[in-house]
């Protein structure tokens, strides 16, 4: 078992389908995870979420997240990403970023599906600033 340095997170996080599981806690201060699809950019982790969403509420009331990404073959590695949200329901910048997120997921030819049914009103984009990143690789090594 090893570190993983910052290009190796990024590329192993921003590789294939991988989904995130987004760490937040409920007001009752229960945990809640959840899956998601993302994009990284930069210093941030893009996804979307709907208005309504236990994830949604919980970012509001408590601005803070994790998201694991993790593999699932041997000798398993992960990434865990500590962030900050920011939220726009600029629907064509939700638009924008919902149809690149399809595409990671579900391929070009159905993105523009995807970009669609995820960027309408009462879906937010959620932009985290990455603050802290713990890595592991070869887990079982």
């Amino acid at each position: 078992m090893h570190r993983i340095t910052e290009l190796d997170w990024r590329e192993f996080a921003g590789a294939g389908t991988r989904t995130g599981k987004l760490g937040v806690v409920r007001r009752n201060g229960v945990p809640h995870v959840t899956p998601i699809w993302f994009l990284l950019d930069g210093e941030d982790i893009v996804f979307t979420t709907w208005s309504d969403s236990v994830k949604y509420r919980a970012l509001r009331r408590d601005p803070v997240f994790t998201v694991c990404v993790d593999d699932q073959e041997p000798p398993y590695s992960y990434v865990m990403l500590e962030c900050e949200p920011q939220f726009t329901d600029d629907q064509e910048v939700v638009r924008e970023w919902a149809t690149r997120i399809g595409a990671r997921y579900m391929g070009e030819e159905a993105a523009p599906q995807y970009g669609e049914r995820n960027s309408g009103p009462g879906e937010y984009l959620v932009r985290g600033r990455i603050t802290r990143v713990i890595g592991f690789a070869d887990v079982a090594d």
